[in-house]
């Protein structure tokens, strides 16, 4: 039986996930990260993606992306990377088996508050994983570039998140770190941005 087609709102942002099969590595080594964000990026050109936040673990990946009105569908773009990078791995580590268990996940966001918890909990992925202390240490995600430690990929929409902290660059940066900082407690402290429209491209 066919499956269902997915229904894509071209003005929403989505939290998408993919994981490998059985619980098998995605990435063996930094060369097969490498290679991911190269296709990565040229999705994000070919499909007019925004992309909020990233993150590469071992065994999956997760993005907060926009897929603008007018671009093809967000389906089309994830089955062309997945595809892309499942035979590029497969042929540089010598396997014939499916990379992926399933196909990817995409959770729609609902409001501002929600987009920033979602990019939140991507960034910290790693620490909770126990892959390292803290997040600027994980150099496989959009932290350190979205915090103003490092210099930020192409493909990442890194001004746009910090900018929802402050219009003033630095104190972006530190209200966004001391946000991270602050996503492991119990509850969740208070978000406070100081601008609104997070639906808007840019």
């Amino acid at each position: 039986m066919a499956r269902p087609k997915r229904v894509i709102d071209p003005d929403a942002a989505y939290h998408v996930t993919s994981r490998g099969n059985n619980g098998r590595p995605h990435y063996v080594d930094d060369v097969d990260r490498r290679i991911f964000l190269r296709m990565l990026e040229r999705a994000v050109e070919r499909y007019d993606w925004l992309v909020r936040a990233f993150c590469l673990m071992t065994n999956h990946f997760h993005l907060v992306l926009q897929a603008p009105e007018g671009g093809p569908s967000l389906s089309k773009g994830m089955q062309e990377l997945n595809g892309g990078y499942s035979r590029t791995f497969n042929a540089r580590h010598r396997r014939r088996d499916h990379l992926r268990r399933n196909r990817f996940h995409a959770e729609p966001i609902e409001s501002e508050s929600h987009l920033l918890e979602a990019c939140r909990y991507v960034v910290l992925n790693p620490v909770r994983a126990g892959l390292c202390a803290t997040p600027e240490a994980w150099q496989w995600s959009s932290y350190r570039a979205t915090a103003g430690l490092g210099p930020s990929p192409g493909f990442l929409s890194a001004g746009w998140l910090v900018g929802l902290f402050s219009p003033d660059p630095a104190r972006a940066c530190e209200r966004y770190r001391a946000f991270v900082a602050d996503g492991t407690a119990v509850p969740p402290p208070a978000v406070v941005v100081e601008s609104g429209a997070w639906r808007s491209p840019s």
